[in-house]
């Protein structure tokens, strides 16, 4: 893990096209701003940990009975 100390408004790059600027530092937490492309998915680390239990859960279900739900 890299760990670096920046002060309000300095800034990171990540890769030619991330860039992650503090905002704001009040008490224990940290303001971030991050300009990335659209492409490029940014989520809060339990945000994303709860997507991936979902979509291993979804993953994980039995296929549906599709023919039975239309059949009368």
């Amino acid at each position: 893990m890299l760990v670096l100390s920046r002060k309000k408004t300095q800034s990171i790059i990540i890769g030619d096209n991330i860039e992650i600027t503090i905002i704001d530092i009040q008490g224990d937490q940290v303001r971030l701003g991050i300009s990335a492309p659209r492409n490029i998915t940014i989520h809060r680390k339990e945000v994303f940990l709860e997507i991936q239990e979902e979509n291993k859960k979804a993953a994980d279900s039995k296929p549906t009975d599709l023919y039975g739900l239309f059949k009368k």
